[in-house]
């Protein structure tokens, strides 16, 4: 049985490290939310260059706005997303830019006691993303395999779903649309959103020179 058990980590270790140095160079080709998606799905990977730093600018404002200075993990962020938990209130994670590129490229989405499985696995592939890539590949990556929409993943597809146009050419105003819809994007309207969405998109757009002004995305631009 330790035999066996060796083999396995062994093997574990190297499919997950040569899988990682792969796609340090390679584009994601398919994600297991892709195949399990049972709207079927819709991509366009697109190099960074090529989206317009409103969008990046955007994500950083909404999902993590210390993605150039941590190592892959936000222990604030964590430690009040658990105070909220515990306390009732609803539920919040507190996942970085990087935990959920590991987890959307390499993992699954699950629930229940299969999601703290994946809370392990995520933490070796974070660690891993963070070592062996960039910050600049860790965006790139990100606003590929994201959800954007119901059967659409990564921001490209979204935008010529959303406008008809490039991920190129996005305002202020759409990308911070797109990316107040990120964290649920089959219950979050891009287009003519309402409510709640319609709010956080608002203030997204308005955060999008902060992120600039205080160089919070400077790690991606320099």
């Amino acid at each position: 049985m330790l035999r066996l058990l060796t083999k396995v980590v062994v093997w574990f270790l190297a499919i997950s490290i040569g899988m990682t140095l792969v796609y340090r160079f390679v584009p994601v080709p398919i994600t297991i939310t892709m195949i399990a998606d049972e709207h079927g799905f819709t991509k366009d990977w697109t190099s960074l260059s090529r989206i317009d730093r409103n969008m990046v600018s955007a994500v950083i404002a909404a999902e993590d706005g210390k993605f150039c200075t941590h190592n892959g993990f936000d222990q604030e962020a964590i430690e009040q997303a658990a105070l909220r938990n515990a306390q009732g209130k609803r539920m919040r994670g507190g996942s970085t830019i990087s935990q959920q590129t590991a987890k959307n490229v390499f993992l699954w989405q699950g629930s229940g006691w299969d999601r703290w499985a994946r809370k392990g696995l995520e933490v070796w592939f974070t660690f891993l993303i963070e070592t062996l890539w960039d910050k600049r590949r860790i965006m790139e990556v990100y606003l590929n395999v994201a959800e954007t929409g119901i059967g659409t993943y990564g921001v490209e597809a979204g935008a010529q779903r959303y406008f008809n146009k490039s991920a190129a050419r996005l305002t202020r105003a759409e990308a911070a649309r797109m990316a107040a819809a990120l964290p649920s994007p089959k219950k979050r309207g891009v287009n003519n959103p309402r409510g709640f969405t319609r709010l956080y998109g608002n203030t997204i757009a308005a955060r999008i020179g902060s992120v600039r002004r205080d160089g919070l995305d400077a790690c991606l631009y320099q």
